[in-house]
């Protein structure tokens, strides 16, 4: 028998990540494991991915004919990405013993498709969880998105909001280390915050929480505006940004979780994008993982190079307790953490 965690019931708020209680958003199962088929592998979770987007995921006005995925119903395992290791194997391709990522979801043990499982390179000084956060698809999505959505060129300026999260410090860095932007002005929650992105390679930092901040930004940004906006949050930081981006500039849409627990995105600055001749993309990053290798290849590089710093950019959180697993998630909410948040539920 194996521990699971299910959604018990839709959210239409804030999720009730406590278990047990009558509002509870989850539940703790136990559950058999099917044999292993052809081709299929059992898989020990040892690292959960923590993402605003599961929070989608569950939402309860999810159309499925609108969506990157099937919305999750009350009674199934909660969706997660996560690194674990290879119990059995009956696929040759996949050993046993070897560490992996693939969709573990919340649960203790997974049975899944060998086609759905890609083998984590070894990575000398770091852990498996890099290829959750930095070197996996929060550092796919920065790539991307400075690359295909941001067309992003040496010389330019960008604004990067929720930069201190999992896919906003890579872009930061990559942003100026890599693609040589000329600016990097960077939007995070904290002073702290703020402090660590200019260390890590953002010319600007600015809290948004600071009295001035929409002065600030505007100041940044120069007489001369901005070539692109990477945005991760939406809502009113996306409005005022719409303000100063430059003609035939770009915004890629990457995230809204200003928006995720029922607050709505109200864009007072639309017609900026008229007048200026914007161009908003949204993407999502799953769209370019049959380019997955490409981006890998430069992100590796980057942190042999000294471009890309990765080690201050997790959030590690051991999870001796599995039913805490929601909990540690919902931190995703209160703009806490730095970098990727990761759970850990089971020692290497």
């Amino acid at each position: 028998m194996v521990k699971q965690i299910i959604l018990a019931s839709t959210p239409t708020g804030l999720p009730v990540p406590e278990l047990g209680k009558p509002d509870s958003t989850f539940e703790l199962k136990q559950v058999e494991l099917p044999e292993l088929k052809e081709n299929q592998v059992l898989i020990q979770t040892l690292y959960i991915s923590n993402d605003p987007a599961q929070r989608g995921w569950i939402a309860s006005d999810v159309n499925p004919d609108r969506h990157y995925v099937s919305p999750t119903q009350p009674g199934q395992i909660m969706p997660a990405s996560g690194i674990g290791r290879v119990l059995k194997s009956t696929s040759p391709s996949i050993k046993e013993g070897s560490l992996v990522q693939t969709s573990t979801g919340w649960t203790e043990q997974r049975v899944v498709d060998a086609k759905s499982v890609h083998p984590i390179p070894n990575l000398p000084g770091f852990k498996p969880s890099v290829f959750l956060g930095a070197l996996g698809v929060p550092g796919l999505t920065a790539y991307f998105g400075l690359k295909d959505v941001c067309k992003l060129e040496e010389g330019q300026k960008v604004i990067i909001s929720a930069a201190a999260g999992a896919t906003g410090n890579v872009a930061v860095q990559l942003a100026k280390n890599v693609f040589k932007a000329s600016k990097v002005i960077a939007i995070a929650g904290s002073d702290e915050k703020c402090e660590w992105l200019k260390k890590i390679g953002a010319d600007v930092a600015l809290n948004y929480k600071s009295s001035s901040f929409h002065s600030d930004l505007a100041a940044a940004a120069g007489p001369s505006f901005v070539d692109c906006y990477f945005d991760n949050v939406g809502g009113d930081i996306l409005d005022t940004c719409l303000t100063l981006i430059k003609k035939n500039g770009r915004v890629a849409a990457c995230g809204a979780i200003s928006t995720y627990n029922g607050d709505s995105l109200v864009l007072k600055n639309w017609a900026e994008i008229i007048l200026c001749r914007i161009i908003i993309e949204g993407f999502i990053v799953l769209d370019y993982y049959h380019r997955r290798d490409e981006a890998i290849n430069v992100l590796t590089t980057a942190v042999k190079e000294g471009k890309l710093v990765i080690s201050e950019a997790e959030t590690l959180v051991p999870c001796p307790e599995f039913g805490k697993i929601p909990e540690i998630w919902m931190r995703l909410f209160s703009g806490k953490n730095t970098g990727k948040l990761v759970t850990q539920v089971a020692d290497l």
